[in-house]
């Protein structure tokens, strides 16, 4: 089976063709830089980077590029308010978002133009849409004509007629109908604004995204994507801005993110229940916080509360269990020689194999991550039905079993490198504690120090001493570590 996505253009799945074989140009609508970054914005770009690391996976060779409009009504209002300069402004929230879903584990695209950055390309194309006559020019705002572009609302599937109604021309607009939209904006006092052929102004918001994916990506590219909240009316006038400039298709393939509700309710200012990921990061591990979006659809609208975190977390931790024991009959350096294996090793062959096979036709079905995660799950209770019944497995299989497994959580944003290291002062330091406790000399080490208590607790386990060995346990448990007993000895998991 290959790659089919469900394409917002067509209403339908569709095969993947990508415009150059082993390549794939994607474009995402990104942040408007006024205030800090919440999970919605998180909702939308980490469901992004599965899709780019799906398609990493496959193969393909994945140039990324999301935008950051850092000139906009709210942003200008946001600055005035403070009294400093929009594009300074606009920098510092732009970093500041973008360090927060770093610290989210959300990898960065490899492409980040700014509005303000390509004002030049944005008059060009509109001078290309004004020659072409799709625009007009009204006392130094510049507008697109809608009626002019006759597949206006091909995306939105809504006819002009439909949207007229209702549709209204805003004091001091002065477009010649309700449904044309600003591709320039006359400077008005307080706003910043450069030159153009049409006199001093800014950019409507529109036009930067067709501009800097043609820019970047050349027409047509492979995807485009953002929030469902953009289908209308923000790509559709992409679409007819860069389709009248060029006369070429804007973008083959259009993916929209379903939008997160919170506690069941829209996430808004009004309401009250808008979660930045900042204030998140304080209560909840970035990586049960990214378990919980990908394990939605994509085009879903999950809704986020505390039951589902919690949920979210059990997974996780499951995940981990095997893992972690994985890593503990691991040696890291021994290859799979299949010739070595016995028939209880060959089944389980089959079940790593079975397992590779199931998730790839999950993620090949419109990228499926609720279906890929149950694959996961019937791997990992498989995997512990084995090494239950197994001891002195072949090390070869371990290291196989545990890359595959490594491998595709890596394509769900799982086990990343924390970004607050295991050696962290504090735990470090009760854990010296705890082994002092237990007449050892401590180490400058996390898991030297466990590995110490863990043989001690052995050592009371065989002599039968059940309260030192639940002592140690409970305590490591406080500390922030889970141990398990196996067949093949205890493992221990910080926990999430």
């Amino acid at each position: 089976m290959s790659l089919v996505l469900y394409n917002s253009l067509t209403r339908k799945k569709e095969p993947f063709i990508p415009v150059e074989s082993e390549k794939v140009k994607m474009y995402v609508c990104g942040m408007t830089v006024y205030s800090d970054v919440h999970i919605g914005h998180a909702r939308t770009y980490l469901a992004f980077d599965i899709i780019r690391r799906y398609l990493e996976y496959i193969g393909y060779d994945v140039t990324y590029v999301q935008n950051i409009t850092d000139v906009d009504d709210k942003i200008i209002y946001a600055a005035n308010n403070e009294g400093i300069d929009p594009l300074a402004y606009s920098e510092r929230f732009a970093e500041r978002c973008l360090n927060d879903l770093d610290k989210l584990g959300v990898r960065r695209a490899d492409i980040y133009p700014k509005a303000s950055e390509y004002i030049n390309e944005m008059t060009k194309m509109i001078q290309q849409i004004l020659d072409k006559g799709f625009g007009y020019v009204a006392d130094g705002d510049v507008y697109f004509s809608v009626k002019k572009f006759t597949d206006y609302g091909k995306l939105s599937g809504q006819n002009i007629d439909e949207m007229k109604f209702g549709a209204r021309i805003l004091p001091g607009e002065k477009k010649q109908s309700p449904l044309d939209f600003a591709l320039w904006k006359l400077a008005k006092p307080g706003e910043p604004s450069w030159d153009s052929p049409w006199g001093k102004g800014r950019p409507g918001w529109h036009i930067e995204c067709s501009t800097m994916s043609a820019n970047h990506l050349g027409l047509p590219f492979d995807i485009h994507g953002g929030g469902m909240d953009l289908r209308f009316p923000h790509h559709e006038n992409e679409i007819a801005q860069a389709e009248a400039a060029t006369g070429k298709k804007f973008a083959n393939y259009w993916l929209h993110i379903g939008l997160l509700t919170v506690d069941g309710d829209k996430m808004s200012k009004s309401i009250g229940n808008i979660v930045n990921v900042k204030d998140l990061l304080h209560k909840r591990d970035p990586e049960v916080i990214r378990t919980f979006f990908a394990q939605a659809h994509y085009r879903s609208p999950p809704n986020f509360s505390e039951d589902a975190i919690e949920n979210a977390k059990k997974g996780l931790e499951r995940i981990y269990r095997l893992k972690d024991k994985l890593d503990g009959l691991s040696d890291g350096e021994s290859n799979l020689q299949e010739t070595n294996l016995s028939k209880e090793e060959n089944d389980y062959l089959k079940v790593i194999k079975d397992f590779e096979m199931e998730f790839r036709k999950a993620m090949d079905d419109d990228l499926n991550t609720p279906k890929a995660f149950a694959v996961i799950f019937e791997f990992v209770n498989n995997s512990n039905k084995f090494l239950e019944k197994n001891t002195n497995v072949n090390v070869g299989l371990i290291n196989y079993s545990k890359n595959i497994l490594v491998k595709i959580c890596n394509v769900l944003t799982l086990f990343q490198e924390k970004k607050d290291p295991i050696q962290d002062e504090n735990l470090l330091t009760k854990l010296k504690e705890l082994v002092s406790e237990n007449e050892k000399e401590p180490t400058e080490d996390v898991e030297e120090n466990i590995k110490i208590l863990l043989e001690i607790r052995e050592i009371a386990r065989g002599n039968k001493d059940w309260k030192k060995s639940d002592e140690i346990r409970d305590k490591l448990l406080e500390i922030g570590f889970e141990i398990q007993d196996t067949a093949n000895g205890p493992v221990w998991m910080k926990k999430i």
